[in-house]
């Protein structure tokens, strides 16, 4: 049956469908609107199902924040052209919105709330039937504090944090700075006290196998060195290869840099000193807390402090209480 622009327009307004998805949807339902929004979700059901396999890389990160309260929840899609389509940011900030105002803490529960007459995960589907795209919510994190902050990357929609401190004042670009701060830098934690037992001794056992194998390719090339032979020219077993047929270096020297290579190694592996590589670890380990630690970085407006006192040239009480930070990119 013919059916109506106006019919297909308030099917579109109803589930942001294009026209020609709204206008055969009309046609299947005898120009009903209730069944053409059920032939539209079924439609998007059955694209889901589809492309489950897909990946989702693409997407948009929206931030929001009311009074104590913050969220960022990212929308995932296949393909940048979707991730701009205003529709789709639309439906992103209505599902963050919604999110905030119930003080959603987990994602299950942002995915339960009523959204236009669904849920949002219902709503999630139906969108996907219309782009044609696997799309899944992803990265929700939420934040709570006496004065948070928000910051979304260039409003690029792909980059956003939120930063809690522990008090408001008067600036209000404080905040802001100090989310800007997490955008650039990606710390860990707040502080060493905060970061988890399990990323430190993660930390400290990469430390501890870089040092050793420092110390054993230092006494490598030491010897190598000594034998008369450029560590340059045998690095590796291409670069032997390769210089020896170059002329650089002999059969017999190649030879001779295998075995120092092998007897050398297992003899500074087997003598290590055990204190000095506990403490070059640590060393390391404090390295990574200094860069890795909100307040112990340095500040990205002014090399010359951290976090910690750029906050305490502010108000000498003023410190990050929280902070959550959700990227589409990889780094």
């Amino acid at each position: 049956m013919a059916v109506s622009i106006k019919d297909i327009q308030k099917l579109r307004e109803m589930t942001g469908a294009g026209l020609a998805d709204c206008k055969k949807a009309l046609e299947e339902s005898n120009g009903e609107i209730e069944p053409a929004i059920e032939i539209i979700r079924k439609k998007g059901q059955a694209v889901a199902a589809k492309r489950s396999d897909r990946e989702a890389s693409e997407g948009c990160v929206l931030v929001k924040v009311d009074g104590n309260f913050g969220a960022i929840i990212a929308l995932k899609c296949e393909t940048d052209f979707v991730a701009n389509n205003a529709d789709f940011v639309k439906l992103t900030q209505d599902i963050i919105d919604a999110a905030v105002a119930a003080r959603c803490k987990t994602l299950d529960e942002v995915k339960a709330l009523p959204l236009n007459g669904t849920t949002v995960a219902e709503a999630v589907v139906d969108r996907s039937g219309i782009t044609g795209e696997k799309m899944e919510l992803d990265g929700y994190c939420t934040v709570e504090g006496e004065c948070i902050a928000a910051y979304n990357h260039q409003n690029k929609n792909t980059l956003c944090t939120m930063v809690a401190l522990n008090k408001c004042v008067e600036d209000t670009t404080v905040g802001k700075n100090v989310a800007m701060q997490v955008a650039s830098a990606s710390p860990v934690a707040v502080d060493e006290k905060s970061v988890p037992q399990e990323t430190i001794d993660s930390e400290l056992r990469v430390a501890i196998e870089k040092t050793k194998e420092e110390q054993v390719a230092k006494a490598v090339e030491a010897a190598i060195r000594k034998a008369g032979v450029n560590p340059a020219h045998v690095d590796s077993e291409d670069h032997i290869e390769s210089n020896m047929a170059k002329g650089w270096i002999t059969p017999e020297q190649a030879a001779m840099v295998r075995e120092i290579k092998e007897k050398v190694a297992a003899e500074k592996a087997a003598n290590l000193p055990e204190q000095m590589i506990q403490n070059i670890a640590q060393g390391r380990l404090k390295k990574f807390f200094k860069e890795s630690c909100l307040l112990d970085q340095e500040f990205i407006w002014d090399k010359n402090m951290t976090v910690a006192q750029y906050l305490q040239s502010v108000d000498k009480a003023l410190t990050v209480t929280d902070f959550k930070r959700f990227t589409l990119r990889a780094e």
